[in-house]
């Protein structure tokens, strides 16, 4: 039985301190929840939050942080979202110091001038982050999307292992994606009155991009359709049955792609390095396979894996396709024309199990358990002929490849965003009718001739609401396993 439907929502009695009330705005009705992003994954991850949120009548402001600005425009359009504001950063200061300072700043001010009822941020980003710790400071409560993710290594991922431990520490609502998620959240003294198991938004947000691609299907030939639903839909038509061919059978190598990914700060320099030349030596030994690399857009990411590419010979790099990286839709195409996939990523490991590519994970440890014990994934560290072995592996071992390709998803099953939304808007409806109720009686206690807003003695009374100070304008944004190991 899938958890989701036994667990999903689900809090015991609740603990001490309680969910705070709805903070009121002067001139009277409901302020709106602020929504807090601005990398790629984060943007694709809220987009379904923020459709469910808008569609159950919750009023959003979305700050736009600027942390990613070319990858961020195209996924707004194309997930129907306009930001209300944007933060341009200067990047004065590249280090970690510098950015955090900075968005922590920015933030405050948009907080400052909408004066939200809560702010929902997601994952571990500096983003989110930093705009945790600024509605914090400003006694906001916070709600975490993605939460309760530890790889326990305090270095790796660096520094989000540390980023969303520390947005642990002052969220009011976890909603956490899996089930060892919300066991790592009541590790650390969450209270299961703020934890809420509601699975992962990444599985809404492939969904959304699969029936945009059904939508641009030709309606005479079928085209679009065939090609999205038959290389993600279908994975056996776009892997092949490796059940059915030979061990050491090459006919099927030019069906076999292998998409990479890397970026992760850890694995700056050799490791990178190392991964261009493991892939080179994989490509050597099957000419009749291809790689496809989606370079990062950091710059210097981007440089060494570019300098590690010129030096394979001119017949294995030609195989090794170097692309920069790629919108949405088309990074869904290449997950699900994938044989496998390999990648430092944490969201492209979830989407490539959505999509059930093979994942191996090209890092010493994973915030990802599930992705192992399902059977979809590999760790396989950063070793390039450890990474050549393992791949070896799965290309002369077809029935251990098509064990992870159709191992089960265990990251959700589609409706994340809406168990999401059904919590937050419910506790806004249980404070706008707490608010009426008061209203109602205070008016029928209030002697002859008082003024309207005159309460009996003793009942409770809304604390003053101060205006905010004057800032300075927000920027408004106009242009739009242990890795199933093989036995010996």
């Amino acid at each position: 039985m899938n958890p989701l439907n036994a667990l999903s929502g689900r809090r015991a009695a609740p603990l001490s301190p309680p969910i705070p009330a709805l903070r009121r705005v002067p001139g009277g009705g409901s302020p709106p929840l602020m929504v807090c992003l601005g990398t790629r994954p984060e943007i694709i991850k809220m987009a379904p939050v923020c459709h469910a949120l808008r569609g159950a009548g919750v009023p959003l402001r979305l700050l736009h942080t600027g942390q990613h600005e070319e990858l961020a425009w195209p996924l707004y359009d194309f997930f129907g979202l306009k930001p209300d504001a944007q933060i341009r950063l200067l990047r004065h200061d590249k280090s970690l110091a510098g950015l955090s300072a900075e968005l922590l700043r920015e933030i405050d001010r948009s907080i400052v001038a909408w004066q939200p009822a809560a702010v929902l941020v997601h994952g571990d980003t500096s983003s989110a982050a930093m705009g945790a710790l600024a509605a914090f400071y400003r006694h906001i409560p916070v709600a975490h999307v993605e939460a309760g993710l530890r790889s326990h290594h305090r270095d790796d991922p660096f520094p989000e292992e540390f980023n969303r431990s520390m947005i642990a520490r002052v969220a009011t609502w976890h909603f956490a994606p899996t089930e060892a998620a919300v066991r790592n959240l009541s590790r650390e003294g969450i209270g299961s009155d703020r934890t809420f198991l509601v699975g992962n938004t990444i599985v809404d947000a492939t969904r959304t991009v699969l029936e945009r691609l059904d939508a641009c299907a030709d309606p005479a030939t079928g085209a679009a359709r065939t090609d999205a639903y038959r290389t993600l839909g279908d994975p056996s038509a776009a892997h092949g049955d490796a059940s059915s061919r030979g061990a050491n059978e090459s006919a099927g190598d030019e069906e076999r792609l292998l998409v990479v990914t890397a970026h992760r700060r850890e694995n700056w320099g050799a490791p990178l390095a190392g991964f261009v030349r493991a892939i080179g030596a994989l490509l050597a030994a099957h000419p009749l396979a291809q790689a496809l690399w989606t370079l990062h857009a950091n710059p210097e990411v981007a440089a060494t894996v570019q300098q590690a590419h010129a030096e394979l010979p001119p017949a294995v790099a030609s195989r090794l396709h170097l692309v920069p990286p790629l919108d949405y839709p088309d990074m869904i195409r290449a997950l699900g024309r994938a044989w496998l996939v390999l990648t430092d990523s944490g969201g492209i490991q979830e989407e490539a199990c959505a999509l059930n590519a093979p994942v191996l994970v090209l890092r010493s440890s994973t915030e990802r358990p599930e992705l192992l014990e399902t059977g979809a994934g590999r760790l396989v560290g950063t070793d390039p002929f450890r990474i050549v072995d393992e791949v070896e592996w799965l290309w002369q071992h077809p029935d251990d490849y098509q064990a992870m390709r159709t191992a089960a998803n265990p990251f959700g099953d589609g409706q994340t965003a809406a168990r999401i939304a059904d919590i937050l808007s419910s506790w806004r409806g249980e404070q706008t009718v707490d608010e009426a109720d008061e209203a109602t009686l205070r008016s029928s206690h209030s002697a002859p001739g008082a003024s309207t807003g005159s309460a009996r003695p003793g009942a409770p009374t809304a604390p003053p609401v101060k205006a905010p100070p004057p800032t300075p304008p927000v920027d408004l944004d106009a242009a739009s396993s242990t890795a199933r190991r093989r036995s010996a």
